[in-house]
């Protein structure tokens, strides 16, 4: 049988998103806020506690950068704008409100673009939701983690659960109609049944008075270099085994598909399939970004930088008239296509498209990786579906080796 002839599975499914993405679709704006009130243990991303003092001039500095990104994407619009961290919340109203301002005047954003902030639970009341909706917010993205408390303090936060449910239930109140939470499990010492127990309390919808509308639930790695490395080093926690995570993520698919939750990207579900995170999806297409702040990324089309991460030095260049850039890279054909298939695969039910994939890239998807492809076809990780490659239930469990493959 040869890869032209691979059978495609029968399916009514309905596409959310078709991967990659192509030269002229609309992008994404990303902000990154790196000031936290305290460093999680298990944190490896850019982030500063005990800077706050440096949030109006790091706004400017923001406001200033995106003006710089303006010709890059002319005649191009934008279609969603994420606020990640670090902690977003850490900041007022009326500066998110200023960035959003800025981004207006700097590219042709779209009416209905999604705008969303992530947040931890202790900075949300009804108040301060009220004027993120104001601002422009129309999508929350809040950091519950756990809502074991012991799980919570091996994570070093410093919410408790039910924070975490008057943030959700003050939210509400508010008028937000798209919320995500985001769960870790896999933390050191967490049984399956705490896990279950967290995916009950969440599909039960009671405390906080409602279901979220989207979830992304992460197995913990624990990243070199972090606190929790080093207190797994010194022998203080045991992280959890592969099997066992693994039967952590076994129980989750089958607990939200029994709820009727979408699993449309391996750590993402959705309620219905207009809360699935459109700003997240660019990524998945391979699509084009801006990055703006303190060690942000962008990607335009064959183009990748880097700011640098440092936010006083972020400030001062911006300040100064100069760029914020660290560094660049052009990436070659090759790379493009290899960095397709392992962001598009994460799409469980789309997976990537043959036609998109020659419209992007100028060769057929199964020419081009006829060799990996077949191999995790024979061992069942991969399926033609469709004309779409995606990965099966069992390739999504093994999903880092299977994309590995098209490196």
């Amino acid at each position: 049988m040869t890869l032209q002839t691979l059978p495609a599975v029968s399916t009514t499914r309905e596409p959310l998103f078709v991967a990659p993405a192509q030269p002229d679709d609309p992008f994404g704006i990303y902000i990154h806020i790196p000031f936290c009130a305290h460093i999680c243990p298990y944190c490896d991303f850019n982030t500063y506690a005990g800077q706050s003092s440096r949030i109006p001039a790091y706004v400017e500095a923001v406001i200033r950068e995106l003006a710089h990104w303006s010709d890059a994407f002319a005649g191009r619009r934008a279609a969603s704008i994420f606020f990640g961290g670090g902690t977003p919340s850490q900041l007022a109203p009326e500066q998110i409100g200023a960035i959003i301002a800025a981004s207006r005047a700097a590219f042709a954003l779209a009416h209905d673009a999604e705008i969303t902030i992530e947040a931890n639970p202790n900075d949300l009341d009804e108040r301060y939701c009220a004027a993120l909706l104001q601002a422009g917010v129309g999508r929350l993205s809040i950091g519950a983690q756990t809502f074991d408390r012991r799980g919570l303090r091996v994570l070093g936060r410093l919410h408790e659960a039910e924070q975490t449910w008057g943030a959700v239930a003050a939210a509400r109140a508010a008028g937000f109609d798209n919320l995500s939470l985001d769960l870790i499990y896999g933390w050191p010492g967490q049984s399956i049944e705490q896990w279950r127990r967290d995916l009950d309390t969440l599909l039960s919808g009671e405390p906080g008075g409602s279901r979220p509308d989207h979830l992304s639930l992460y197995g913990l790695i624990v990243e070199p270099g972090t606190p929790m490395a080093d207190a797994v080093h010194r022998g203080i926690l045991t992280p959890v085994d592969d099997d066992r995570s693994a039967d952590f993520a076994e129980l989750a698919a089958r607990l939200l598909d029994e709820a009727g939750w979408r699993h449309y990207e391996i750590a993402n579900w959705c309620a219905s399939p207009e809360k699935a995170s459109r700003h997240n999806a660019i990524y998945w297409r391979n699509g084009d970004y801006a990055g703006i702040g303190a060690g942000a990324h962008s990607h335009v089309v064959d183009r990748r930088t880097m700011n640098h991460p440092s936010p006083q030095r972020y400030i001062e260049l911006l300040t100064a008239g100069r760029s914020s850039q660290s560094n660049s890279e052009t990436i070659d054909a090759r790379t493009a296509m290899s960095e397709t298939m392992m962001l598009g695969l994460r799409l469980l039910q789309d997976g990537v498209d043959e036609d998109a994939f020659m419209r992007r890239h100028g060769v057929p998807l199964l020419e081009q990786f006829s060799q990996p492809i077949a191999r995790l076809s024979e061992i069942g990780l991969v399926e033609r579906i469709d004309d779409a490659i995606r990965l099966t239930a069992r390739g999504a469990l093994l999903a880092n080796s299977a994309c590995a493959e098209f490196l």
